[in-house]
């Protein structure tokens, strides 16, 4: 996934007729702003940026970034690709390998994972399990996310990677296949190291991995307590109680990378994760995470444009068993516009001028060019939403002389 200029990311709109080429201004009626359940107080007002909106709000952080989730467009950064300690941000990314694990199988909530040794001296923050002791999977999930317990995390890495050190080549490895390339990780948990860092810009990509990859597991992040060995323990994001909207996800800090949050919230049909890196306390993360989601949600909205497999058109087909067959996107198309702005929108769908069977849905035949305000935003290719065969004998026959005549 790639994070473009703001405004507008990848989107479609059409309307399904049946010529080749169409341009249609389609009027989408922005939903009325959500209530803001928020204590914290609303965006100061600034500068107007482009857009006529204010400029982001300043915020105590050493880096930070806003996006929006469905369309992963950046709604505000600043010193996003600068590399950073992550601290325990770092168990997201054991999180995403973890949910891999139980996703495919070889790992199940209900295992019993023993603590070793290693695991039960990790420093810092701790979930109190003991060595030689088996405690459930879904335990230590808890903890790990909950708790941020370094022991819980890991004897997960070593329950899935057979060692930490193993695991920990997983991490690095589904960092690359994400698109994290300013990531690199030395250990499960998140202890300080020169070559362990990442980015407000990469850790916002993971986030968003989380939530699309892994929807049954995501709820953990939005657990505010669980009890293990009759200890309390209390989630550290104070932003799940200072707004609803907030159902993730991990705090972090060491002396060196200072206070760290990322943050994902859902107001409606928009969700927006917010990176803070390097704020000077508890208290400074969680205003600057709450000012950058409010901002969002004030000044921006969502548009879901197209769904996938939603005819655009539906175009000539020769040589087919049918002479006319739909076309779309393969994936959802959502746009971010101003908020207010979404009748802006207006798309030209094109298909090129012989399209001749067979086809398969893997086909790009064509593609839909998104305007926003009078500018061009992005091309989105088009593809069969079902295979095409070819037709009998008397068609292709007839249809072949027909193409001649279009030479």
């Amino acid at each position: 996934m790639k994070f473009s200029a703001p405004f507008a990311t990848i989107c479609l709109s059409a309307l399904l007729l049946p010529p080749a080429t169409l341009a249609a201004a389609h009027k989408h009626h922005a939903p009325a702003p959500a209530a803001d359940t928020t204590p914290a107080a609303a965006p100061a007002a600034q500068p107007l940026g482009p857009g006529g909106i204010p400029n982001p709000p300043q915020v105590d952080a050493r880096a930070y970034i806003l996006t929006d989730y469905a369309s992963g467009q950046v709604l505000a950064q600043q010193n996003a690709d600068a590399r950073m300690e992550p601290a325990s941000l770092t168990k997201l990314m054991t999180c995403y390998v973890v949910f891999h694990a139980l996703k495919a199988g070889t790992l199940k909530l209900t295992d019993q994972v023993t603590i070793s040794e290693h695991a039960w001296k990790a420093e810092g923050s701790r979930t109190f399990v003991q060595v030689g002791s088996q405690v459930p999977a879904d335990v230590l999930i808890k903890g790990m996310i909950v708790q941020s317990g370094n022991d819980a995390t890991i004897a997960l890495a070593e329950r899935v990677g057979g060692t930490e050190a193993a695991f920990v080549q997983l991490m690095n490895d589904t960092a690359r296949r994400l698109g994290m390339a300013n990531t690199h990780f030395d250990d499960s948990s998140g202890l300080p190291s020169p070559t362990h860092y990442t980015t407000a810009h990469d850790m916002a990509l993971l986030a968003s991995a989380l939530v699309r990859d892994f929807p049954d597991y995501y709820p953990w992040f939005s657990i505010r307590e669980f009890v293990w060995n009759n200890i309390k323990q209390q989630n550290r994001n104070g932003l799940l109680e200072r707004d609803a909207s907030v159902d993730g996800m991990k705090t972090g800090h060491t002396d060196s990378a200072g206070f760290c949050l990322v943050t994902s919230a859902k107001r409606d049909n928009m969700r927006v994760v917010a990176v803070v890196l390097g704020s000077s306390s508890i208290k400074a993360r969680e205003d600057a995470s709450a000012a950058l989601v409010n901002y969002g949600f004030t000044f921006y909205e969502t548009v879901n444009v197209k769904q996938r497999g939603a005819a655009v058109l539906k175009p000539r087909v020769y040589k087919a068993a049918e002479e006319f067959y739909s076309v779309g996107p393969a994936t959802d198309i959502n746009i971010v516009v101003p908020r207010g702005q979404a009748g802006s929108i207006t798309t030209t769908a094109t298909v090129q001028r012989r399209l001749i069977a067979p086809l398969s849905t893997s086909t790009q035949v064509g593609e839909l060019q998104v305007v926003v305000n009078g500018k061009p935003v992005t091309s989105v290719p088009l593809y069969p939403l079902a295979n095409v065969p070819e037709g009998g004998l008397w068609s292709r026959l007839s249809d072949t002389v027909l193409l001649w005549f279009q030479k």
